[in-house]
């Protein structure tokens, strides 16, 4: 009795196998076709029009994009707008030093003003012009503390949004103010006067 069920069972699959089949050749030859119910084999100018159809290999998928060339949030997307403060040679640095894709502007991200957004890369830039090395001690350490907490925010941001971010500062002390307390950031010195 168990053979009898298992034997119809491998016979009912094998109609089902030629049915689907059948099913596929008249999709791919609809004109050249005629009933194909109960055969296995397609006319032999049918098979030799036929293009082979390779496996998949897994390799004719395309990379994944590089995180500077995939779409980013509306968010993110740059937006050159005014310069903020009306300081010219803060301004002027911020155009020349990267240099800025937007002369003349700033570049709104995510909610924030950045300073330049580098010609040919995924970078935001943060210009610095102060006079460091003209402040007393105290307001060294005042400024110095306030600019590295503002750039590690402002450097999340840019992250977030898949830029690199960078600061200029003027002059080394300004520099070595900010690398003592967030060396993480990337930061150079520009040269800049104000």
């Amino acid at each position: 009795m168990g053979a009898v069920i298992v034997v119809g069972v491998v016979v009912i699959g094998i109609a089902i196998k030629e049915e689907l089949d059948a099913y596929e050749l008249r999709q791919l030859y609809p004109k050249e076709v005629t009933s194909t119910v109960g055969t296995r084999t397609a006319p032999r100018e049918t098979m030799a029009k036929r293009k082979p159809q390779p496996e998949p290999s897994g390799q004719d998928l395309f990379p994944p994009l590089p995180p500077r060339h995939r779409k980013r949030p509306s968010r993110c997307e740059p937006i050159p707008v005014p310069h903020l403060g009306g300081d010219d040679d803060h301004n002027t640095c911020a155009d020349l030093i990267p240099p800025n894709r937007y002369p003349g502007m700033d570049v709104l991200v995510d909610g924030k003003h950045f300073d330049a957004l580098q010609v040919g890369a995924p970078v935001l830039w943060e210009i610095k012009t102060d006079r460091f090395d003209t402040y007393s001690d105290y307001l060294q350490n005042q400024v110095a503390d306030d600019h590295a907490e503002e750039m590690r925010n402002e450097r999340a941001i840019a992250n977030d949004c898949g830029y690199n971010f960078v600061v200029g500062v003027s002059t080394p002390e300004h520099k070595a103010a900010l690398v003592r307390r967030a060396p993480a950031l990337q930061i150079v010195v520009t040269g800049c006067k104000r």
